[in-house]
């Protein structure tokens, strides 16, 4: 060991004895920025690019971070010239400096899916620029956890503290805030951070003064004057048409004057228009004629008196429709507030004659499942029309890209919660090859088949808005627990030959030359997804993916990503892939490699690093997939992420400073993890049946539940990372000249990063492919394995 070194380490011991409050303070307001600023940056993503690419923000945050350790590792020696907390300052302003060009770089450089080499490039620059924050974050933390070993659980903690809280603020700021301030806001804290490592007045005054900077800018910024959306899905957006913009943790919405004609814009990408008809003059109106000529009209016409519940009511579609035709009381569940409440009933309430302010019109903000699922009344009608999920929430996380809407577990519900004759009415686009409504079709035979409905031939009407003879048209699927009579299938034929533009696809009593009645007379809709050129077979609560309906064999074919109006979600499964690839390519090139030539002795390391690797894609599996799982229980993919990422952080945090006490004995380990890999075991079987049986208790009791669940998990999950970097850096290894090993904290870290990368990526791939219980198995054998790896640490007792 080189005298430099010798020096560093004594220096970094002398401290440790006194080891100040600001160490761990800093590295706790630096942790909340950088995970402000990856969920920020997943809202960001989903605006500006598409909800595919949100779940790149994941990748980018965990590789930076490892390539943040990585430099730590090669440079110690030149890093070692420097004050532990000298370093950490400068670092924390030029964080500071860096978020704002970077959220520049999201706005300005225009991404679309276009597969070309110059749209390669641009996401390539919006994929390195973003890393930066997050590379400069990861080299504070390798700083700090490699100069004070002795002191890891606590810093570990401080760490995990810091992101509990960015998960608690991350929705208050982005509905005060939106977007593009949020972002700002961690470009604050970072700067936040640099003055409490300060170790001179020069450097505390340089981060003081530019937070304050910031928030000045914030401040200026509030309206979107400097900061906000230029490009979306690579096109120039035109600001003329918007007369109204806001971001919260669900989305941005935006109302855009379209000659005349006033639509609500989510995320810059899909759209509903608002209801701009007075009831007084319905009869005979345009309204009149266009509205009831569509295909979720047929609902209208056959329950015309009947209750209803609208899951997605948007701008009152589906509202005014009942309304007009008769309905009593009409129930809507919309789950944006800006919508319902910004919108509807306040800045556009004169322009849709307060459509949602009548009392006969009941306007609930929640999640539409959840609320029928919880609900004591029953409807006439359940109806959903053309409610996508192409914004990814606050989540971020591709696997939160599905709402869980179309699975067989909640048709069960909506059949559960309808009346004797009552009927669902599901609205999806549909296609010259038949996939989305083929699949509702799909899914609500396995329903009915689950509720005791041996051959729901006389249970389905279909229609369409004209032949399925291109992409995009709206076909319409009627289901009924009970057979249609002969009197309403005539009802149905008697409004299709009075509109021109509606044509029958099923009918109980006729059979048709088509997938849907091939797909009704099999009674086996399992089956039949097999002999069928797309994958239309039930999804279930397991494997939510109700919109990724391409088989695998046909990602093998370029040409089949561009087909129909689903090219979004098939390319992004492709995405997906190339994110897969990309982030393996990215770990070897930025962490592996440059670790595997850093040395001789970096080269010894691999086997042992090896425990890292495990124990970070373990987490990682464990968490996506809890998220997924407590979406339903808790309502809301943002309340998922809040609530588990939060209850795991924080318990993690608790176990780090635990394991320091508890963990004193190297054979304690591998008991943790075997203790981990049970209770995960335990989850996979238990939890969705447990969740199922408690999610009708309120809001209060489910977060009670979900800490009684979450938080001994977390707790212990918390203790094998600083568990290892303890045993990592009081090992010792003799080669032939009898020297102390090196210490490899730095690189620790950046392998236990980079299997996150991997994990996050893979959680959502085995997901998609085996369903989330798989997801949370794997998670499991990865903490077994890393028992197998542990006795390659060679750890000795430490106190």
């Amino acid at each position: 060991m080189s005298t430099a070194t010798e020096a560093t380490l004594a220096s970094a011991t002398l401290v440790e004895k006194r080891f100040p409050y600001q160490l761990p303070a800093g590295l706790m307001v630096s942790s909340f920025a950088a995970l402000l600023l990856e969920l920020g940056l997943t809202r960001l993503f989903s605006v500006v690019l598409f909800y595919h690419f949100a779940f790149l923000a994941i990748s980018i945050a965990l590789l930076g971070l490892g390539s943040g350790g990585v430099f730590a590792h090669l440079g110690k020696r030149w890093l070692g010239r420097f004050d532990t907390r000298s370093v950490l300052a400068w670092l924390g302003v030029l964080n500071g400096l860096t978020i704002p060009l970077v959220l520049k770089v999201v706005l300005l450089v225009p991404v679309s899916l276009e597969l070309s080499r110059a749209n390669l490039l641009r996401l390539t620059a919006i994929y390195i620029a973003s890393a930066v924050p997050f590379f400069v974050t990861g080299l504070q933390f390798s700083i700090l956890f490699a100069r004070h070993t002795t002191h890891i659980t606590r810093l570990y903690g401080a760490d995990l503290a810091g992101g509990a809280v960015a998960c608690l603020a991350i929705v208050p700021l982005l509905n005060w805030m939106g977007g593009p301030n949020a972002i700002l806001f961690a470009a604050v804290m970072a700067a936040v951070a640099g003055a409490i490592w300060a170790l001179s007045p020069v450097q505390q005054k340089a981060g003081a003064l530019l937070a304050l900077l910031l928030m000045v800018l914030i401040a200026a910024n509030y309206h979107g004057r400097w900061f906000d959306v230029v490009y979306a899905k690579g096109l120039l957006r035109d600001r003329s048409w918007v007369e109204f913009a806001r971001w919260n943790a669900i989305s941005r919405i935006e109302v855009d004057n379209q000659d005349g004609a006033k639509a609500v814009v989510i995320d810059a990408d899909a759209s509903t228009y608002i209801m701009n008809a007075d009831l007084d003059h319905w009869q005979g109106s345009e309204w009149q004629k266009n509205l009831m000529s569509a295909p979720p009209a047929l609902a209208n016409v056959l329950r015309p008196h009947g209750e209803y519940a609208i899951i997605g009511p948007g701008g009152g579609v589906d509202v005014l429709r009942a309304i007009a035709s008769g309905s009593p009381s009409v129930t809507g569940i919309e789950i944006n507030p800006i919508i319902a409440n910004t919108v509807m009933r306040d800045r556009y309430a004169d322009y849709s004659y307060r459509l949602y302010q009548r009392p006969d019109v009941h306007i609930h903000v929640t999640d539409g499942r959840s609320f029928i699922r919880n609900a004591q009344q029953r409807f006439d009608v359940v109806q959903m029309t053309l409610v996508d999920t192409w914004a990814s929430t606050a989540a971020g996380a591709f696997a939160l890209s599905e709402n869980s809407l179309y699975t067989v577990e909640a048709f069960r519900e909506y059949f559960e919660h309808l009346k004797p004759d009552g009927l669902i009415a599901i609205t999806r686009w549909e296609f010259k090859d038949p996939r989305e409504a083929l699949r509702v079709v799909s899914v609500a035979m396995e329903a009915l088949h689950q509720i005791g409905v041996a051959d729901p031939a006389k249970n389905f009407i279909l229609a369409s808005e004209g032949e399925l003879d291109e992409d995009g048209i709206p076909v319409v699927v009627l289901a009924k627990k009970s057979a249609f009579s002969p009197e309403e299938e005539q009802s149905v034929r008697a409004h299709i030959a009075a509109n021109a533009k509606l044509a029958p696809l099923y009918l109980p009593s006729e059979h048709r030359d088509n997938p849907f009645s091939a797909l009704i007379a099999s009674n086996d809709p399992q089956r039949f997804a097999q002999q069928y050129a797309y994958n239309v077979a039930p999804v279930t609560d397991n494997a939510p993916f109700f919109f990724f309906t391409l088989k695998l064999g046909q990602f093998l074919h370029s040409d089949a990503l561009g087909e129909g109006m689903d090219w979004k979600v098939n390319l992004g499964v492709a995405v997906l892939g190339m994110v897969l690839l990309i982030s393996l390519v990215a770990v070897l090139a930025f962490l592996i490699i440059p670790l595997m030539f850093g040395g001789g002795r970096s080269r010894q390391r691999v086997t042992p690093l090896l425990y890292f690797v495990l124990v970070g894609l373990g987490y990682i599996l464990v968490e996506i997939a809890l998220i997924q799982r407590f979406v339903l229980f808790l309502g809301h993919p943002t309340y998922a992420l809040t609530v588990v990422v939060f209850l795991l952080l924080l318990s993690s945090g608790m176990g780090s400073l635990a394991s320091r006490r508890w963990m004193h004995k190297p054979s304690l380990t591998p008991v943790a993890l075997l203790t981990i890999a049970v209770g995960i075991s335990i989850a996979v079987w238990a939890l969705p049946t447990m969740l199922n049986a408690l999610v009708g208790i309120a809001f209060a009791g489910k977060l009670m539940v979900a800490a009684l669940v979450l938080a001994p998990l977390g707790f212990l999950m918390g203790m094998p990372f600083p568990t290892g970097l303890r045993a990592l850096a009081s090992s010792v290894e003799k080669n032939s000249k009898n020297d102390v090993r090196e210490n490899a904290i730095e690189w620790a870290w950046a392998l236990n990063a980079g299997s996150s990368v991997l994990g996050s990526v893979l959680a959502i791939v085995i997901a998609i492919q085996f369903g989330l219980n798989i997801t949370l198995a794997c998670g499991a054998v990865a903490y077994v394995l890393a028992i197998l790896s542990w006795r390659h640490l060679e750890p000795r007792a430490t106190t």
